[in-house]
C-alpha cells in the first residue's frame, strides 16, 4: 500500500510538470474596415439610419476596434446630402428619410482612402400572424413559431428576416422563386424558448445582391468548422474602396423598408 501512495504522488507531480503554455505564432492581416450601414424605414414612416464602422483584429483579441475618427455621409442622386455624426463605439448616426426609386450614395472618408456604395429603397410586407407549435424540433418536444407574411405576386423579392428573443436570435435571408404571391413564413426555433417568452419579429425588404450576401454569410456563420479549422473566404460587400481597390472593406449598405411583429409565446 506504501509503495501504491508513493507510485500516485509520483504521477501526480510528473503529470503537473509537463504543464506548458504554448505561444502560437499566427499570421496578422492588415485591419480592414468593417461597415454596417442599415437605413430602415419604418411602417409609421419613420426611420433609424446609423452606420457602424469597425475594424478586423487579430484572432485573439477580444476588444473591438471602433472607428471614431471616419468622416461619413449619405448623397442622394439630386446632391443632397446627409451627414452622420459619430455617437459612441463606432456608430454614426444622421436623418434620412428614403423616397422610393432614389439612388442613396455613402460616403466614408477614413485615413485617406474613400468607400462608396450606392443603393435605393426596398419595399417589405407585413408579418400578418404568427403559429405556434408545441411539439416541434428533432425531439418534438420544442416550442416552434412561424411569422406569416403574403408575397406580392409577379415581382422578384428578397427579404431578410429576424426572430429576436431574450433565449437566443435566428436570422434567415429568402427570396420568393418558390412561393411567388402565396402565404409563405419565417421559422423561429431556438432552445429553452417558454410560455412568457417575447419573440421580436423583423422583416426587412433586400435586393438580390444583398440576398447574396447574408445568405453566404449566414451559410458561414452556420459551419461547425472550429477555430482553428481553415475560415472561408471574407464575404464581399457593395462597398468599394475607390481610392486602393484593393483594400476593400467588409460589410454593406441597405436601405430597407422594415415591418416589425411582436408575440408573446403562449
Amino acid at each position: 500500500m506504501k509503495l501504491v501512495k508513493i507510485i500516485t504522488i509520483f504521477l501526480a507531480i510528473s503529470l503537473s510538470s509537463c504543464e506548458e503554455v504554448i505561444d502560437l505564432d499566427l499570421n496578422e492581416a492588415n485591419p480592414k474596415l468593417v461597415i454596417d450601414a442599415s437605413i430602415n424605414l419604418e411602417e409609421d414612416g419613420s426611420t433609424f439610419a446609423f452606420i457602424k464602422l469597425t475594424t478586423t483584429a487579430p484572432f485573439f483579441n477580444t476588444n473591438i476596434p471602433f472607428v471614431a475618427d471616419a468622416t461619413v455621409s449619405i448623397t442622394d442622386e439630386n446632391g443632397i446630402q446627409y451627414p452622420f455624426t459619430h455617437s459612441e463605439n463606432g456608430i454614426y448616426l444622421g436623418n434620412l428619410i428614403p423616397q422610393d426609386s432614389i439612388d442613396y450614395t455613402l460616403n466614408i472618408n477614413y485615413k485617406n482612402e474613400l468607400y462608396t456604395a450606392t443603393t435605393h429603397l426596398e419595399t417589405a410586407v407585413p408579418i400578418e400572424f404568427i403559429e405556434q407549435r408545441n411539439d416541434g424540433g428533432f425531439t418534438g418536444k420544442d416550442i416552434e413559431l412561424k411569422a406569416y407574411f403574403t408575397d406580392p405576386a409577379g415581382v422578384p423579392n428578397f427579404y431578410f428576416f429576424e426572430g429576436l428573443s431574450s433565449k437566443g436570435d435566428s436570422f434567415d435571408a429568402l427570396k420568393d422563386t418558390f412561393f411567388d404571391g402565396n402565404l409563405i413564413f419565417g421559422y423561429y426555433l431556438v432552445e429553452d424558448i417558454a410560455p412568457g417568452d417575447t419573440v421580436h419579429f423583423n422583416l426587412y425588404g433586400i435586393n438580390e445582391t444583398n440576398y447574396n450576401f447574408l445568405f453566404t454569410l449566414l451559410l458561414q456563420t452556420e459551419s461547425p468548422g472550429g477555430p482553428f479549422e481553415t475560415q472561408p473566404a471574407s464575404v464581399r460587400g457593395n462597398i468599394t474602396n475607390q481610392t486602393n481597390p484593393e483594400n476593400f472593406p467588409l460589410g454593406y449598405f441597405r436601405i430597407s423598408e422594415v415591418y416589425r411583429f411582436s408575440y408573446t409565446v403562449q
